[in-house]
């Protein structure tokens, strides 16, 4: 139950302007046990089979199956505490401000590197009127909104689509997962963000910019030799959009540094690209999105016969949601494709196939009030080619697949594959 504190009590602790109408506390627990399994098998090359005295081809390579049972959270919905308020200013204007906390109740600590409870999730002051709103502090990207709310899963839990498993740096550590990871995916620090008025029959829309708030040497020979330090974390990206009865379509497009080497001239930039629609007939909601992912390496001096390190992914997803009584049916369908034929110099070209992955979710959600819900979801995923998308996004699980790293996908070694993932998650989402 949202909680509103009022004002004169809590403006004369605070000792802020009487105006203040309301503080609400919010929030989420949201808690299941999970069961998550990868699968890996093992390549034998041409070269290999070709080669009948390699005592490679004589040792047994049985499949490995990795599986693993743990109380999760936020599967359904990210568990979570938070604190906002609304300040009249007169005239059409206010005031607001949005204090948001991951929380990990599966083990009592928060989302944070030291376990520590902070506000990881949003931290914002804003101003709001009649010609939009400012908004400063970490939340949301553009792009991502793309992706959580044209997800049916929402892009948590086992279900959630892979190309937020991709973007959100789950896997395996040398693979495609962490090439085009970004730390600026879902939300981005050091913000500044203008949003649309919500009267503009429909449109909305948003633009931010994230400060890398990197030092600037003068002269620049000064600059320290250390890589990703000079322009690393900077993100610039907009969406827009219209919603009206059962139509909702958006586009969005976004840049992030990812990384830097100032002395070699080199600046790699994350850009990615998406657009998406629902549509509510009623009975079914269906949902749709494709997005372009490039990574893409500028350099002032491009070095002589050394591939770019560039590289793309392309990913769709089709959905559907369907209200059952005090139920709702939720499935999904994800793709995605790599492109890392110039990611290493040992790359044999065209030669490389592309990294691909196919996943399907299955979910029900069961809710017992406006507040209280109880959930099922079952996805599959199948990976190709060096591909290894995880059954599960973290912090829940750590189960991954026994797979080589970039290089040896680029020589086509031998060597164990990422095969399948299984992840089934069973919980309760509480708000309040």
């Amino acid at each position: 139950m949202k909680k509103s504190i009022i004002s004169l009590a809590a403006l004369a602790a605070a000792g802020t302007a009487s105006a203040q109408s309301s503080v609400i506390v919010f929030g989420v627990m949201d808690a299941g046990v999970s069961y998550y399994q990868a699968n890996s098998k093992f390549v034998n090359t041409a070269l290999n089979v070709l080669n009948p005295g390699n005592p490679a081809l004589l040792v047994p390579h049985p499949d490995i199956r990795q599986s693993q049972w743990v109380l999760s959270t936020g599967n359904y919905a990210g568990s979570r505490l938070g604190f906002r308020g609304t300040e009249d200013l007169g005239g059409g204007v206010a005031a607001s401000f949005w204090l948001e906390a991951g929380i990990a109740n599966d083990t009592g600590g928060g989302f944070t590197p030291s376990g520590a409870l902070a506000f990881n999730r949003r931290s914002t002051v804003s101003l709001s009127g009649v010609v939009g709103e400012l908004r400063l502090g970490r939340d949301y990207t553009p792009t991502f909104w793309k992706d959580t709310v044209f997800d049916p899963f929402g892009t948590v839990g086992s279900g959630a689509s892979l190309t937020s498993m991709l973007l959100g740096g789950a896997g395996t550590a040398g693979t495609i997962t962490n090439l085009v990871a970004n730390p600026n995916y879902v939300r981005a620090p050091n913000s500044v963000s203008y949003f649309l008025p919500p009267n503009l029959g429909g449109v909305y829309g948003q633009v931010m910019y994230a400060f890398g708030e990197n030092v600037k040497f003068d002269p620049a020979a000064l600059t320290p030799t250390t890589p990703n330090i000079a322009r690393t974390g900077r993100y610039a990206g907009g969406r827009i959009g219209y919603a009206a009865g059962p139509v909702d379509v958006a586009t969005s497009y976004g840049s992030s540094i990812v990384g830097d080497d100032f002395f070699a001239g080199l600046t790699k930039h994350l850009d990615t690209g998406n657009i998406a629609g629902s549509y509510d007939f009623g009975p079914v909601k269906l949902f749709g999105e494709y997005s372009h992912v490039k990574l893409k390496n500028d350099h002032v001096f491009q070095p002589i016969f050394t591939p770019s390190g560039d590289a793309t992914v392309n990913s769709y997803l089709l959905g559907a949601s369907a209200p059952i009584g005090p139920g709702l049916i939720r499935v999904a369908y994800s793709h995605l494709s790599a492109d890392i034929k110039n990611v290493a110099a040992t790359s044999p070209g065209l030669n490389v196939p592309d990294p691909k992955a196919d996943k399907l979710s299955l979910g029900y959600v069961y809710n017992l009030s406006k507040r209280t819900a109880l959930y099922a979801t079952a996805a599959y995923t199948k990976n190709k080619n060096g591909a290894a998308l995880p059954p599960a996004l973290p912090p829940n699980g750590t189960v991954g697949y026994v797979t080589p790293t970039i290089a040896n996908i680029l020589n086509q070694g031998a060597g164990y594959r990422a095969d399948t993932g299984y992840g089934y998650d069973f919980g309760i989402r509480h708000a309040f």
